[in-house]
């Protein structure tokens, strides 16, 4: 084995830490012509009654000289042996992660039946509980594998097959509970906007929106991972679950542009820069949508699974850093006019509202995409589910405050204003300290 496969080996175990794993158990796959030196299928995490069966047939291996099968095969690798398995291909280029002592190996092309069936099934019993990927590997130089490959991963529970990692398996219900509360948000926003319906502007509906895509998001999320559970396939909730989640992603960003630029709220219109970074920041979304789907769809198996899981991460980071732009503009410009329109305390109070709100944000991005990611690369394999749960009250808990902060009321207590905070309002407004 080549430097390749080092690469191969930290890069999927890098970018499997930072981004879910695929939800499906069961997989139907099909390889033509493929050279990689290691193929990563699944990443699971087995109790003490783990199942993995693996089924090979039309297997076909095309090389300039003859292959020894034997150095073709499925293998099991646990995630505390992976260290152990790089300083084996860093000591020596040429060795073949199929003799590694810290794998499981569950078969080698040796043992497929003779052509032209080339066919092989077989399931093996997992009882050291652990986190484990299942890997194939082509150990044969200048060789090319066509194959057609099922895999079927999954725990028993009292007798009962469930397909979900032993981290996951708590996530219907996570799911589902979180779902409820939203539609409980909503009906309570609906109650709020209909009590003060001469102050709703626009942005609230469009707040209302977003609050009945995330909760149909969640709901859908807990039906797909039943299922999954359940039967090892989603049937069908998956393609709600990725339809739901671009309306709510898209919604997201648009009303933290919208409600940072102070539209519908301080304004009823977007200047040019402003509708220039919707632009970008739509298209960005659907952009990592489609890279998710691919993501959660497909798996590390395929050739660029790599590139879409870099494509995802880049183009998150970039909405991240989009939607600061208007917020910073909206505060920069109060600071401006509160120095000539003689209105101080309540610029004072915009300002401290958007000020408020700019801290929220960036402290909502760095908890869902620092935090989140530290916990899910931290947690114990069977906790997995912690990192899941973290980010659903982190995202709860942003909504919360943003819809209280930009809540319809006739009289906003960030605007009551009384003679005598006046002259503290201009005072609080020519202290240069009041910056971000």
């Amino acid at each position: 084995m080549d430097k390749n496969t080092l690469t191969i080996l930290l890069t999927f175990s890098l970018l499997s830490l930072l981004l879910p794993s695929s939800i499906a158990e069961i997989k139907d796959l099909q390889f033509t012509s493929d050279s990689r030196a290691m193929i990563l299928f699944e990443k699971f995490g087995f109790t003490h009654f783990g199942h993995v069966t693996v089924t090979v047939k039309d297997v076909s291996v095309t090389s300039i000289s003859r292959s020894d099968p034997s150095r073709l095969g499925f293998f099991l690798l646990a995630e505390e042996s992976l260290i152990q398995v790089i300083l084996e291909l860093e000591q020596n280029p040429n060795f073949c992660v199929l003799d590694s002592h810290y794998i499981t190996l569950l078969f080698s092309f040796r043992e497929l039946s003779p052509p032209p069936q080339s066919f092989f099934n077989q399931s093996y019993n997992v009882t050291i509980p652990n986190e484990y990927s299942l890997f194939f590997a082509n150990c044969a130089p200048q060789s090319q594998v066509s194959m057609a490959v099922r895999t079927e991963i999954f725990n028993l529970d009292n007798g009962v097959k469930d397909y979900l990692p032993a981290g996951q398996t708590q996530l219907p219900t996570l799911y589902f509970l979180f779902s409820i509360s939203y539609f409980a948000f909503l009906g309570f926003w609906i109650h709020i906007c209909f009590t003060n319906r001469v102050s709703v502007h626009r942005i609230h509906l469009l707040m209302a929106g977003l609050l009945l895509m995330k909760a149909l998001n969640l709901i859908c999320a807990a039906e797909d991972k039943h299922y999954v559970k359940v039967t090892g396939t989603p049937h069908g909730w998956d393609v709600l679950f990725y339809i739901f989640q671009l309306i709510r992603v898209v919604l997201l960003f648009t009303v933290i542009v919208l409600i940072g630029t102070g539209w519908s709220f301080l304004k009823p219109f977007l200047q040019e820069k402003e509708k220039k970074v919707l632009m970008i920041v739509i298209p960005l979304q659907v952009i990592a949508n489609v890279a998710s789907v691919v993501i959660g769809e497909t798996g590390p198996f395929i050739k660029d699974w790599v590139t879409w899981n870099q494509v995802f991460l880049l183009v998150d980071i970039a909405c991240c850093c989009a939607i600061i732009f208007p917020i910073v503009w909206s505060i920069r410009s109060l600071r401006e006019t509160s120095k000539t329109d003689g209105k101080a305390a309540r610029n004072l109070a915009k300002l401290t509202l958007f000020r408020q709100f700019y801290m929220v944000v960036i402290g909502y991005l760095y908890f869902t995409r620092i935090v989140v990611y530290a916990l899910r690369t931290i947690a114990v394999y069977k906790y997995q589910w912690v990192s899941n749960s973290a980010e659903e009250i982190a995202s709860l808990a942003f909504y919360l405050v943003i819809f209280y902060m930009f809540r319809p009321v006739a009289r906003n207590e960030y605007f009551v204003i009384d003679d005598e905070e006046e002259e503290a309002a201009e005072a609080a407004l020519r202290d240069e300290e009041f910056e971000l």
